[in-house]
């Protein structure tokens, strides 16, 4: 978890850091402020005479990118900004999944470029035919121009449409390209999209071994920005987790990453695929009850591999790929992967006599649970959903990927009977607790206990009913709750205290979190359910805020926190509705100068500044303020700091939720290891 300083600004705002926890500045109006909407039920006479063919505008060359970019990279925030590296990215990945390169590299400059090197055949730069200037300004200036439209060119490729590299051209500040080939280099410059001059060649004849293609492009801040106008950067970790895939998904693939601003620097380089990348990631989950299963086969020209191992972690991590490309929200791939995996588990637990006659079938929740695997296709046309590919859509792959998996994973079953036995057995688990879940959930709706909180007086509701103008602080203890309602607006904000820490949900299951009498008061406050049961239309509040002391326990009970809504309500988290309360860490007095500070560091500021003899007052926790005092640097809009939470890559936020929170000790030194090395260079 990542938490940064922030200034306060308006509500509304992309993410701008962090890798499951995103810094925003957020505030609301100080009192709710009624609008006054004007509705025109039909126009008039004179505005249908003003539509005319002066209104219609044809956007030509990249204008519509610049135009819409969401359109074409998902957005403009964090995720699309590393979108723009993909989109590079992925050109030489086709290069070497096509036999024509081995290395790719990439370097973040302390300008603020991201630099992708590759070497492949490098672009063409040879005259077009038909647009009459190279073929390399045709790629980088042409929506819909590129070599995956032509079988001969790519086989296999992720990029589809000739939409990528153009695409970041026309989202670029600055952008130069230089292409090795024909024993030159040949180099242009775009601005905004528009070449700067024609593809001319620079330098002496080489050697005509030397072959590749360089992308250096710096994001335009005008897009890529956060709400107060300033440009957000490329964090090194996330990039690092893509490259790291894109290693395992294509073996023998050297993949460089690094990064001048900090010094920073990493290699990818993996032999054994995605077995590799499902052994490491269970490993890390601990422990395991299976060795890891690969499975492998090509049927009518789509290749198939499926990994696969289970542990003992509480939650499936599944990951889909497709020509390489992460889809994100799966697709047929992954739909025939898990109907394979359901029967295969069934028919094995039948003829194990695990199963009984009378037992009802496993489903496919009690099948993956604990369960690690990464699912790689490769195919000649994929249909992906949208240019950023978050799906694959091809129908006959479902079929393929069902019928591959079916017959490999029950040959392997059959010949490993340990492994089935523990696998079955894990399920049936699975299976019973997902009953007992059930049951205490139907209690749970039979006795009302979510409608009993009212009752309780726990909740110190707000007067307002809309929930696009309310906010709910979640407080730590009963002395901070009582600040926290006397200091508040009550008009739009509610107050739930909670006595001490909630249970940590990453090592219960539901039919046990349902039994805490906190976390019951906390979903009935929220009034959306969890789970499955989420309804995001119930959603009482349109800011949860969780204000917790600014000490070691208040920052546990904020991860418990997290790891609850990340777990029962993630939906909550990607709607934008979540956020954290930085309150002072310490006032400075010197006479009538009092100065609210929110780290050591501007602490010995504020104390320079003020000189002289000064009164300095460390807040350790909330119930230490007055009313006035929380009201003043914490609760109202027009002052207070507060971090939006946001999971800009889900699978990376999986494994830390899982790594840091889940029942096993060795994850989390590992990790604390591994970040003390990278942080303080400690050779341990």
């Amino acid at each position: 978890m990542n938490l940064r300083n922030g200034v306060s600004a308006p509500f509304s705002g992309p993410a701008i850091s962090g890798p499951w926890i995103h810094q925003n500045s957020a505030s609301a109006p100080a009192r709710p402020q009624r609008e006054s909407y004007q509705i025109f039920l039909s126009p008039t006479a004179t505005n249908r005479n003003k539509y005319t063919a002066a209104q219609i505008r044809a956007l030509k060359g990249l204008e519509p990118v610049r135009q819409r970019p969401a359109m074409y990279i998902g957005d403009t925030s964090l995720t699309g900004l590393h979108h723009c590296v993909y989109e590079v990215v992925d050109n030489s990945v086709d290069e070497v999944m096509a036999g024509h390169g081995s290395a790719i590299s990439v370097k973040l400059t302390s300008d603020g470029y991201c630099q992708v090197s590759d070497n492949g055949r490098g672009i063409p730069v040879d005259r077009h035919r038909d647009e009459g200037v190279s073929a390399l300004e045709v790629v980088m200036t042409n929506l819909h121009a590129g070599g995956k439209f032509d079988a001969d060119a790519y086989k296999v490729s992720g990029g589809l449409h000739g939409v990528g590299v153009s695409v970041v051209n026309a989202l670029s500040e600055h952008l130069e390209v230089k292409v090795s080939r024909n024993r030159r280099d040949y180099f242009q410059e775009y601005f905004r999209g528009i070449p700067k001059y024609r593809v001319r060649p620079r330098g002496k004849i080489r050697d005509e071994n030397v072959t590749g293609t360089c992308v250096r492009f710096k994001p335009d801040g005008e897009i890529f920005c956060d709400e107060d106008g300033n440009p957000i950067g490329f964090e090194f970790d996330t990039l690092a987790e893509r490259l790291r895939q894109l290693a395992f998904l294509v073996p023998g693939m050297e993949v460089n990453l690094s990064d001048q601003r900090s010094g920073r620097h990493a290699t990818f380089y993996f032999q054994g695929g995605i077995r590799s990348y499902v052994a490491r990631t269970a490993r890390r989950l601990k422990p395991v009850i299976s060795e890891p299963i690969f499975l492998s086969d090509s049927v009518n020209d789509v290749r198939v591999e499926v990994a696969l191992q289970y542990t003992r972690a509480a939650r499936e991590q599944v990951t889909a790929f497709a020509n390489t490309v992460h889809t994100i929200d799966g697709g047929t791939h992954l739909s025939g992967f898990r109907s394979a995996l359901t029967s295969c588990i069934n028919r094995q637990g039948r003829e194990m006599g695990l199963l009984k006659e009378n037992d009802s079938n496993l489903t496919g929740e009690d099948v993956r649970e604990g369960l690690v695997a990464a699912i790689s296709v490769f195919l000649p046309e994929p249909q992906f959903e949208s240019q950023t590919k978050v799906r694959l859509n091809n129908p006959e792959v479902a079929g393929l990927v069902q019928s591959v998996t079916n017959a490999a994973l029950s040959q392997h079953l059959h010949e490993n009977p340990s492994d089935a036995r523990a696998i079955v057995v894990r399920s049936i688990e699975s299976a019973r607790a997902r009953v007992a879940a059930q049951r205490a959930r139907d209690m749970v709706r039979r006795k009302g206990a979510f409608d009993s909180l009212a009752l309780s007086g726990k909740l110190a509701d707000c007067q307002d009913r809309d929930p696009s103008r309310t906010e709910l602080f979640i407080v730590e203890g009963d002395s901070a709750g009582g600040n926290a309602k006397q200091g508040r607006d009550r008009i739009f904000q509610a107050v739930l205290p909670l006595r001490g820490k909630i249970l940590n949900v990453e090592k219960a299951r539901i039919d046990k979190m349902l039994e805490n009498q906190a976390i019951c008061d906390l979903i009935a406050a929220i009034g959306t359910g969890v789970g499955e049961s989420y309804d995001a239309e119930k959603l009482r509040y349109h800011r949860i805020i969780i204000m917790t002391d600014a000490d070691v326990d208040g920052a546990h009970i904020r991860s418990l926190l997290l790891t609850f809504f990340f777990r029962y309500m993630p939906q909550l988290i990607k709607d934008g509705h979540l956020f954290i309360a930085l309150p002072p860490l310490f006032r400075v007095t010197r006479g009538r100068k009092t100065r609210y500070v929110y780290s050591e560091v501007e602490r010995d500021a504020v104390i320079e500044e003020f000189g002289g003899k000064v009164t300095l007052q460390r807040y350790k926790g909330l119930g230490e303020m007055n009313p006035d005092q929380l009201w003043d640097t914490t609760i109202n809009p027009a002052g207070r700091t507060l971090l939006k939470v946001r999971t800009q890559d889900f699978d990376m936020a999986e494994d830390l939720v899982s790594r840091l929170m889940g029942p096993e000790v060795a994850p989390r030194q590992e990790y604390i290891l591994e970040h003390a090395r990278e942080v303080r260079n400690l050779d341990v």
